[in-house]
């Protein structure tokens, strides 16, 4: 017989636990509260300040004090708008976006709306992620940390970025992983290059050029956007029409001086009859507009790569340094595809030999690449995964994002497959940020024919004795 006992049974336990963890009363509003001024400290200081100052100075004065401090803050946006726009614009901003558009009943049903949150149904309380900080860098972009709500996570929110987007009025939104629990979110409100970005400026000199910051245009936040060349190699996807020579134009005019000073050699492959490059003739080293002249021009620099790598090893050298005895090689191969898919079956598996040793050895020798293709799909680019610096502008297919940058680049926001293909949007793509893996969208500089020849005619090299002497016979 089994011995009675007064415990109460383990299901009336778990029936109590359920009434009492599934109560639709919610903490009390005096406690919410308290919670809600601990995280937003600000909203019950400046107040309790204000009135303490009333207390202390008088109304009046505290009046006075207060609508001179609007009235500096204005006279300093319309007098200095450079430095207001860096210092103060931000934090007002991302103060009033904060208040106005990610926060309260209107952010947690908004998020409700796209899938994002959840209604208690107990409670009638929406559960939704909260937002912890807010940056406004620009008008146009505002950076979220977003902290999740229990069994959420990133692809949840990559799979819903369109709708918030529509939600929020957004050209765009981007999400990304920024610590366990927590999401950077980006909103970009609106399209920020509205005007196109003007050339680089030739430096004055060659000491003044920067090989590993070459600026090529701006970035979504207004600061430069760089290139570095040695040590990196570059391939830019793009379809025609798509901005693909301000990224030929741009470098080579930020680095023009070190070009004319025997610091850098530029080595062009166009196989499309030289149409793209034909005016920058004088500033080259060699150019090739066929086949076998491409093969050719890849040989000297993969020869010229190995004695460098024999002169290292002589010396016990793990890198060189850019001087006239041991220049920058840049090849520069104006659509890849003429020379790695589209020409002779010999002729293409010669050339993808040449770049692929190129591409896996140079870094340390001073030899680096700069590719652009409009369609960088695997057999037009079979040596794509060797670029380390990957571009991507405006393209046909949803597909070819991905392919540029990286699995998951476009469902992070890198929508380049959405960028219109005329004239005001060219030079328009995107980047990967090598710290926040995010995409970083950016502009590159218009560099217009008289621009190309100005930077023919300043930084143009001297010839070589050897052709200066053929030179000399013909005038004779």
């Amino acid at each position: 017989m089994a011995r009675p006992t007064n415990r109460p049974s383990l299901r009336h336990h778990r029936a109590h636990h359920d009434v009492v963890r599934h109560s639709s009363r919610r903490v009390g509003g005096e406690f919410r509260a308290v919670a809600w001024l601990v995280r937003h400290p600000l909203f019950a200081l400046i107040p309790a300040a204000l009135i303490a100052a009333a207390v202390l100075i008088g109304a009046l004065l505290t009046a006075i004090a207060t609508g001179s401090l609007v009235l500096v803050v204005v006279i300093w946006c319309r007098l200095h708008p450079p430095s207001f726009d860096r210092w103060a614009a931000p934090a007002l901003r991302a103060m009033w976006r904060r208040w106005t558009a990610y926060r309260g009943r209107r952010w947690s049903m908004l998020l409700a709306d796209c899938g994002l949150a959840q209604t208690n149904h107990h409670t009638g309380h929406i559960d939704a992620p909260r937002v912890l900080r807010v940056r406004s860098a620009t008008p146009s972009i505002d950076t979220l940390h977003v902290r999740l709500t229990r069994g959420q996570d990133l692809t949840l929110w990559t799979g819903r970025t369109e709708p918030l987007a529509d939600a929020l009025g957004a050209h765009r939104v981007a999400v990304a992983r920024q610590r366990p629990g927590v999401l950077t979110v980006v909103v970009e409100r609106d399209m920020p290059f509205r005007f196109a970005i003007p050339a680089p400026t030739i430096p004055a000199s060659a000491e003044s050029v920067d090989l590993t910051a070459l600026p090529v245009g701006e970035d979504e936040y207004g600061h430069p956007f760089a290139l570095g060349v040695p040590g990196r190699h570059v391939v830019v996807a793009g379809a025609s029409g798509s901005g693909k020579g301000s990224l030929i134009w741009s470098p080579l005019r930020a680095m023009g001086p070190a070009i004319r000073d025997g610091l850098v050699r530029v080595h062009v492959i166009d196989l499309k009859g030289g149409a793209e490059t034909r005016r920058g003739v004088p500033l080259f080293h060699r150019h090739a507009t066929t086949a076998a002249q491409a093969i050719a021009l890849l040989t000297d620099v993969r020869d010229e790569m190995k004695a460098r790598q024999q002169h290292m090893a002589d010396y016990g050298l793990r890198r060189l340094d850019v001087s006239t005895a041991t220049p920058l090689d840049l090849v520069v191969i104006d659509e890849m595809a003429m020379l790695t898919a589209y020409g002779e079956r010999n002729d293409v598996r010669e050339a993808l030999r040449l770049l692929a040793e190129i591409l896996t050895q140079g870094r340390a020798c001073l030899t680096s690449v700069m590719g652009y293709v409009q369609e960088p799909t695997k057999d037009v680019v079979d040596v794509r995964e060797l670029f380390t610096t990957r571009i991507c502008l405006g393209v046909t297919a949803a597909s070819h994002v991905d392919m540029v940058l990286g699995d998951g680049a476009r469902e992070r926001g890198a929508l380049a497959d959405e960028i219109p293909g005329d004239e005001a949007h060219a030079g328009i793509g995107y980047v990967i940020d090598q710290r926040s893996r995010l995409p970083i969208r950016f502009r590159a500089a218009l560099v217009t024919d008289d621009e190309i020849d100005e930077l023919a005619a300043r930084c143009a090299p001297p010839a070589p004795p050897e052709l200066r002497a053929i030179d000399s016979k013909d005038a004779a």
